[in-house]
This record gives structure tokens, sequence and C-alpha cells, in this order.
């Protein structure tokens, strides 16, 4: 691939780094992109098609040893396994610099470095990617390389087989499933192992779009279209063209909304703003929504006819307080990320910790887990995690209704209430207590009761 038609994501927590680098490749790339924090990755590169990432080793942190770039790589290479990464170094990284190479970097360049060297070396990057793109077949990518999706549980595996049957199709999918279930994983795991795999992923948030940027953030405008447009502008499907579009929260959207997509989809053709020439599209639509589909299908929320056109196939993520043995599977999994993450030795559990994982109602699903393990791990002053140490969030509610199976016995139904309301009061029993109906004492000899 030609620089000049190359988009190039530098992610460096310098502002003069970035300031340099967009001034140097100004007039050498066709989109220069910067990026201070690299916590803003992931989202960058779903939004845009990115050639070449310059990556640093260190950013603003206590940490400054270089870990935090071979953090970001893998993580990298995990989002996007075929991306080109060169490291950005000072003189005495050299070896964390070699270390990247084996992680998957194509190469590293050290401060302060010549500009003509650094220019050289993407071209030469680009020049080999086109080199080994058509030396490669065009079938998905190897599954050792796909998203990685953590569960063992019965419920998980019928997910994983209907993922597996679909994804080669170009079926449109509808994900349904709570907030925190991973219907973006699930998502980005259909179009990997699709025959798009090596075309784009777009996700939008569309429940989030207000009526007024609904068009011009899916379908594009001509520059003039309205008092913001300064320049012509490619809607979400334009960019998706040949792979994966993937609409979160779908279900979210306005009727007005849902009849200028169906129509897109109907007729395979979008419209910038401001401008009557058709363009043809050709995406794998998937989407998503939180809403059970008896509540989508909804005439006065939904229309049917859009929802016959989504959801060619249907796949449900169960929540995670239904997944059994998968809450040890993920924690486990957490832990490890973020050991690693701060340079913490290799985390394990106690019992009480297993206890307290497994009886937890998990209203937030995977989601709230991971960031209750990230905090444990960031908190605890021991490497062996306790109960003490699990400190669920106080902002997400418990389901409406305590699920009750028909051979639920009364003693395990009133252990996982008080469970649930201790962890609701975090630990202060006072008001678990009252919120019971219980005196202190009766709840004390409760919780000995159930060994708590």
């Amino acid at each position: 691939m030609l620089l000049k038609k190359a988009t190039v994501l530098i992610v460096d927590d310098d502002p003069d780094v970035l300031t340099a680098v967009k001034l140097l490749l100004k007039t050498e790339a066709q989109e220069v992109i910067t990026e201070k924090n690299p916590e803003n990755l992931n989202s960058l590169l779903q939004r845009n098609t990115v050639d070449i990432i310059l990556l640093d080793m260190n950013f603003n942190s206590a940490i400054n040893t270089g870990n935090e770039g071979l953090y970001w790589l893998r993580k990298i290479r995990e989002w996007k396994p075929n991306a080109i990464v060169i490291m950005i170094t000072a003189y005495g990284d050299i070896d964390l610099a070699v270390r990247s190479l084996k992680e998957g970097a194509a190469d590293f360049m050290v401060k302060p470095w010549h500009n003509d060297k650094l220019i050289e070396v993407i071209k030469d990057l680009l020049d080999k990617k086109d080199s080994d793109g058509a030396s490669k077949s065009s079938s998905p990518k190897n599954n050792a390389t796909l998203t990685t999706l953590h569960g063992e549980s019965p419920l998980m595996q019928d997910v994983f087989l209907k993922v597996n049957k679909i994804a080669p199709t170009d079926a449109n999918i509808l994900i349904l499933g709570e907030n925190g279930t991973g219907k973006d994983l699930i998502a980005k795991a259909i179009h990997e192992r699709s025959l798009r795999a090596n075309k784009p992923f777009i996700k939008v948030d569309v429940g989030s779009l207000t009526e007024s940027l609904f068009e011009s953030e899916l379908f594009g405008h001509k520059k003039g279209a309205f008092t913001d447009a300064r320049e012509d502008r490619s809607g979400r499907f334009e960019d998706a063209n040949g792979g994966t579009l993937f609409l979160d929260e779908i279900g979210n959207i306005s009727l007005r909304q849902q009849a200028k997509l169906l129509t897109v989809l109907q007729n395979r053709q979008v419209t910038r703003l401001g401008n009557n020439k058709p363009v043809d599209i050709d995406i794998r639509l998937i989407c998503a929504t939180n809403l059970p589909l008896q509540e989508l299908a909804n005439d006065d929320r939904f229309r049917k006819d859009l929802i016959y056109r989504i959801n060619t196939v249907e796949v449900t993520m169960p929540p995670l307080r239904k997944r059994g043995d998968d809450v040890e599977l993920l924690a486990r999994h957490f832990a490890g990320v973020y050991a690693a993450k701060y340079l913490k030795p290799a985390i394990t559990f106690d019992d009480s910790a297993l206890q307290k994982l497994s009886t937890y109602h998990y209203p937030g699903n995977v989601r709230e887990l991971q960031y209750t393990m990230e905090r444990a791990v960031i908190m605890a002053d021991s490497n062996v995690l306790s109960a003490a140490d699990l400190i669920f969030s106080s902002i997400e509610t418990a389901p409406a209704e305590v699920e009750v199976m028909d051979d639920m016995p009364l003693s395990m139904l009133e252990k996982t209430t008080i469970l649930r309301v201790i962890e609701k009061h975090s630990g202060n029993i006072t008001r678990a207590a009252k919120e019971l109906g219980l005196t202190r004492t009766a709840l004390y000899r409760r919780l000995s009761k159930y060994d708590i």
C-alpha cells in the first residue's frame, strides 16, 4: 500500500511528539490520527480503518518501565491481529523494544528519530503488507487469532455453536441479552469468523445518536448540508462497505429512525445528507439490544418489518448469574489480565472469595465482574484474594425480582436474599437487617447458620 493512501495512528502522551509526527506525515499520508490516551485505542480501531500504528512504550503513570507499551501492543494484537505496530522507545528501552518484536511489533523507532528514516520504515512496512497479502488466501483467519471468548457452561457452548454455524454466512444477526453480557464480543467474533474478516468492522451505538446526528453519522453528509458540515464525510454504512456493520442498542431508536434504516437495508443504498446521488453498499449487518424480543416486537415501539429484516438469526447471550462455573473461570481470567497490566504477581483466590463469587447475583453481568476484579487486583495487599477484597459496585441494581427455580429450597432462597441485601449495603449489617426486617442479632444468627 502506498503511504499516500494510508491512515496512520500515533499513540503517545507527549503532545509535542503527536504534533511533530502529524506535521511530518501530513503531506505523506492520507490521514494521521493522534491520541494521547491508550485507553481509547479499542474505540479508535473500531471507528477507523487504520493501516499502521505508532505506539509509545511509556505513558504518564507511576509505572514507567515500558511494560505499558507491551500491554497495549498485546491488546492491539488481540483486537486487530494483522495490525502493523511500530513501537516508539527511548534509547534506554532497547531491550524492551526487542521484546516487543517477539510480541508481534513490526519494528521500533528510538527517540529522537530522523524523519526520513521514520517515513522509510513506514513505507517499507506498508509495501511488505501488500506483498504478504497477495500471497495469502482470502479465507477467514485461523481461530487461534480470533477474539477470545471465555465460557464452558452449556449455555455458552450453545452460543459458540450457533456463532460458528452462522458466521460464514451473510445472514443478518440480532444479538439479545442484558447489559454487560458481552454482545459486542460476540458481534466481533462473528465478523472474525466470516468471509469478511479482512474487511472493516464498524460499531455504532445507535441508541445514543440524537435525531439530528442519526442520518449524518450513519449515511454521511456533503459539505454545507448543515451548519457544522465543513467537509464531505462518509457515514458508517460506507465505512463498513465490504465488511460488517454492528448497530448496538438498536432497540432504542425512534420509529422515524427505524423507517430511514429500513429504507437503506431494503435498497442496499445510502444517500448522504445534502446529496441526491445514492451510493451502493455491501455490508453484513449485526444488531444488538438489551430488550427482550417480545418487548421489541411491540408495534408502538418497533416496526415488525424492520425486526424481520435485521433478525434472520438471533443469538441470546445468557446473564452471568446463569452461567455457573463460568464465573470462576472469568474471574481467574480477569485477575490474570490485570495482574499483568499492573505488574502484580500471579493472583489466586481463597475459599471465601470463591464462595462470594459463586453466590453474587451480578446485575452488571460480565462487565461488573471485570471491573470488580480490576479493582481487587489494584487494591489487594496480598496476591491471594479473599471475600473482603471483592467489592461489587453499588451503581448496579439487582433485578426487580429474585429469580426462583421451582426446585430451589427455601433455605437457599433465604441465603441468596441475605447475601444480595448485604452486598447492596456494602457489608453494612445494620442497614441490611433493617431492609430484611430483622434485628441485628437475628441477622447474625442467620449468617452463622449459613456460614456466611
